[in-house]
């Protein structure tokens, strides 16, 4: 008799040690690993307890309602921990700051799972927990994003991955699913992770030239099929972060949600690139980021007026530095933290205003205002200036090419001794 998938997999998780388990605290998004792990706990690991914790960092009411829904199914109660306000000031505006970037990612889920991480930590300790459970695969990077935090803020809590340690594939988890009755199904392979700032979309599942359909975009319009008129708006600045929309201020989650509509709708916000995850595999990723790609575009704009080349230069090692940090699950290591300091420093002279025309993908800056914290002096630099003698530079380019005379008599005489 042909053995069935569920058999083949149980056969597979029976061959593991399964720890023992009194009460567990599951990282419950309602997606399908954290939805599974529910069962998972009662079937496999045999947990007396399970607290399924949800943390909203603006996925959005929709998604809530829909974990809500499943766990009900289930017969658990989540408790939910609201984080957006904290997501928003701690985080998101640390990243704006550091012109967050990973090879083109506008860090974000890299981020929400470490917070989300923390706050699971916490709540288990606090209620007693001997294990915490999450959802993460063996191939990808929320691993050890998560493992990282768990391990900082609740060093004595068992880890459970079923995904990893189990070897699950997604179908494998889909038939359990079917089979056992867990209320989940996906619509998007890979699942959809939302957050206010960045929505990563079939991380991890994408084929090489898969082509992806309109129909999975939640901002972004195609530039062919977008209105065939310009938005022009104007972005306000204090300190590295957006303040205003079109002169009139705003938090920065209300700015950034009128942002994505706006400049999704002129076709910006699609990212499609290679990503090197944190074991150096390979991954074609998919993001959405409307906000995120005007907003980080205007920002290094505004730093390029606004700081000095060396600040400039070295600013960008940091910056990558930084997002590399983040990433790879380091959120909350010493370097990380002494990065910030610099970061926030260098952050209070970029000051302004700048107006932008979006239009069928594109950005195109119109106006820049020239604020107290400009460095830009065209009075000085510009040759139709007279505010700069040019006499004074004759003695001053002798200087500088000094080494290049050095260099020129030392070739000299190696030529001599050939």
């Amino acid at each position: 008799m042909k053995r069935t998938l569920d058999s083949k997999v149980l056969e597979r998780i029976e061959s593991v040690p399964i720890p023992q388990v009194r009460k567990c605290a599951i990282a419950y998004s309602g997606g399908l690993d954290s939805t599974l792990g529910i069962e998972l706990l009662r079937r496999v690991y045999r947990a007396d307890t399970i607290i399924p914790i949800t943390v909203d960092v603006g996925q959005g009411r929709e998604e809530i309602e829909l974990a809500e829904r499943r766990s009900a199914k289930l017969q658990v109660q989540p408790l939910l921990i609201d984080a957006r306000e904290l997501f928003s000031r701690e985080w998101l505006a640390k990243a704006i700051q550091a012109n967050g970037s990973y090879w083109g990612y506008p860090v974000s889920t890299s981020m929400t799972r470490q917070l989300i991480a923390q706050a699971v930590a916490w709540k288990a300790a606090e209620l007693g927990c001997d294990a915490v459970l999450e959802g993460s695969t063996g191939r990808g990077n929320d691993q050890y994003r998560m493992h990282n935090v768990f391990k900082m803020f609740a060093p004595q809590l068992q880890i459970l991955v079923p995904v990893r340690d189990f070897d699950l594939t997604r179908a494998e988890e889909l038939e359990l699913c079917r089979q056992w009755g867990v209320p989940v199904e996906e619509i998007i392979s890979g699942g959809d992770d939302k957050t206010l700032w960045c929505r990563s979309i079939a991380s991890g599942a994408i084929a090489l030239n898969q082509e992806i359909p309109d129909s999975i975009w939640m901002w972004y319009v195609p530039p062919e099929r977008a209105e065939d008129r310009a938005e022009v708006l104007e972005l306000t600045f204090r300190q590295g972060l957006p303040v205003a929309l079109d002169g009139e201020s705003l938090d920065l989650v209300a700015l950034i949600e009128r942002l994505n509509r706006r400049a999704g709708a002129c076709g910006l916000g699609r990212i499609d690139i290679f990503e090197d995850g944190i074991m150096g595999l390979k991954s074609r990723e998919i993001y959405e980021a409307p906000a995120a790609e005007v907003i980080l575009k205007v920002k290094a704009d505004l730093e390029g007026q606004c700081l000095s080349k060396e600040e400039r230069e070295f600013k960008r090692l940091v910056d990558n530095r930084w997002a590399s940090m983040v990433y790879h699950g380091e959120w909350f290591h010493p370097l990380k933290e002494e990065l910030d300091a610099f970061v926030e420093c260098s952050q209070k002279h970029v000051n302004g205003t700048v107006k932008v025309k979006l239009y069928k993908g594109n950005l195109e800056i119109l106006e820049r205002e020239r604020s107290w914290s400009s460095l830009f002096y065209p009075e000085i630099r510009s040759i139709e200036g007279s505010g700069f003698d040019q006499r004074w530079c004759a003695d001053a380019a002798k200087v500088r090419g000094l080494p290049f005379e050095i260099l020129a008599r030392r070739d000299k005489r190696r030529k001599e001794k050939l």
